[in-house]
């Protein structure tokens, strides 16, 4: 393996520099998804209108402090101001854009964090191949090169070991982009459907004011 990652030339190296970063980010967004993936947003969410309907906004806020997540920390966010602006007796219009806008502003700043590094994915899958191309260009200067040399004596040997090194990175450069696109496009179907939970649980809490107040 080793040999092989040798032939490929001194391009090799950032590639490698790459795979190595790629696979950090995809172990580690791996490991927060799994986790978020993990917890029942819609049992919280059940429990959390239960709640409400019963008066109690108190038991509401320790379980979305006691679940965590991105999903629970926009609900608490929300409830939080909501027990604030009932304290005050503000007026349910008044109710409604606050705790609108607070939780909006928490959904952006929480999608932050479950999208967080994912762009390094982004780059990776558009270097890695670039620099595979590179390879194979100087791999094939270098046969040109051996066959200048060699004349009409031949000189095989030069030849193939550049043809070796333009093959090598250019496979290299394309496996590690598919090792980072992949699982990015995974990840951004999970990031999708835990905004799309921010916003049913936003909703949830809005509507609940508008027919209670």
């Amino acid at each position: 393996m080793l040999d092989t990652i040798f032939k490929g030339g001194p391009v090799m190296v950032p590639i490698m520099a790459c795979s190595f970063v790629s696979l950090a980010v995809v172990y580690d967004r791996w490991c927060a998804f799994r986790e978020n993936r993990k917890i029942d947003t819609r049992a919280l969410r059940s429990k959390v209108q239960a709640h409400l309907r019963a008066g109690n906004i108190d038991a509401a806020i320790s379980e979305c402090a006691a679940t965590g997540g991105p999903v629970a920390s926009v609900m608490l966010a929300g409830l939080r101001s909501y027990q604030q602006l009932r304290e005050k007796n503000e007026s349910p219009d008044t109710m409604r854009a606050v705790i609108t806008q607070v939780m909006e502003e928490y959904s952006v700043q929480a999608l932050s964090l479950v999208n967080k590094r994912l762009d390094v994915l982004t780059v990776v899958g558009t270097a890695a191949p670039l620099l595979g191309m590179t390879g194979t260009v100087t791999g094939m200067i270098g046969s040109f090169g051996g066959m200048a040399e060699a004349g009409a004596s031949g000189g095989g040997g030069a030849v193939a070991a550049g043809i070796a090194e333009a093959l090598i990175t250019t496979a290299a450069g394309l496996l590690i982009a598919l090792s980072a696109v992949i699982p990015q496009s995974m990840y951004n179907r999970w990031s999708d459907e835990i905004e799309l939970e921010m916003q049913e649980a936003n909703s949830e809490i809005i509507e609940f004011i508008l027919t209670h107040h």
